[in-house]
């Protein structure tokens, strides 16, 4: 877009070039700039409201991550229409989990959107960051311009499908090795048979020191022990 065509509103804007590297990233132009800042303003460094609470990007990370959450699942679900709920499942949380977030935040330069993000000790605040701007999307344009910036700007562009299908997690050896670390004992029960069809469906939960950490459901044991257990690395900040 040539500057020529910009909205004066944006010419003379002190927050010209934010506006600019926004549009950039987007595709669009911004409306509630405010709302941008927000997004990448993670809590040690925030500003603190006259009420003493600190404006991080918090609230709208929570917002950006079930905004997130349902365009994968209905994206996942046209793409896959003969995959079962087990496979769309695990394919989501391969999309949505820290791990991969983190990767594709920095992929697209949210670490440069970020004040002080040399001083940053985890890489885990950028994902964080990159759904706090779903949020602040969903909330500035609506429903249907936020799901076609994370298809077409993101899925489209950033995740590899068929990488992420073919992988083979073994969550339940991370959570293992990283109890083990941590001096944590973990466990797993079978909480539930479940007749379904004639087939019986399995519920199972994972325990950290006692304490639930997850639940996972499947045909296979072994398999809702692996639901379970990324459920509970997600929780525990593993992955």
């Amino acid at each position: 877009m040539n500057n020529f065509l910009l909205p004066l509103r944006i010419l003379f804007s002190a927050d010209k070039e934010f506006i600019l590297s926004l549009r950039n990233l987007l595709g669009f132009i911004p409306n509630n700039i405010s709302l941008y800042n927000l997004a990448f303003s993670h809590k040690s460094s925030a500003e603190e409201h006259v009420t003493g609470i600190k404006l991080s990007n918090e609230r709208l990370e929570y917002l950006g991550d079930a905004i997130l959450g349902a365009v994968v699942a209905d994206f996942l679900f046209k793409k896959f229409p003969f995959k079962e709920e087990g496979f769309l499942t695990e394919m989501r949380s391969r999309i949505v989990n820290r791990e991969h977030l983190n990767k594709v935040a920095m992929k697209i330069g949210v670490d440069h959107f970020m004040a002080n993000s040399s001083s940053v000790k985890t890489r885990s605040v950028y994902g964080n960051a990159f759904e706090a701007l779903i949020g602040a999307i969903y909330i500035d344009k609506g429903y249907h311009i936020t799901q076609r910036f994370i298809i077409r700007r993101i899925i489209q562009h950033h995740v590899d499908m068929d990488e992420l299908e073919s992988l083979d997690v073994n969550f339940k050896s991370k959570l293992i090795n990283w109890a083990q670390r941590e001096r944590k004992a973990v466990t797993f029960e079978l909480i539930e048979e479940i007749d379904n069809g004639g087939k019986r469906l399995l519920k199972v939960c994972v325990k950290v020191d006692g304490e639930e950490q997850g639940q996972g459901e499947d045909f296979s044991k072994k398999r809702a022990e692996q639901i379970a257990a990324e459920k509970a690395c997600i929780r525990q900040g593993i992955i």
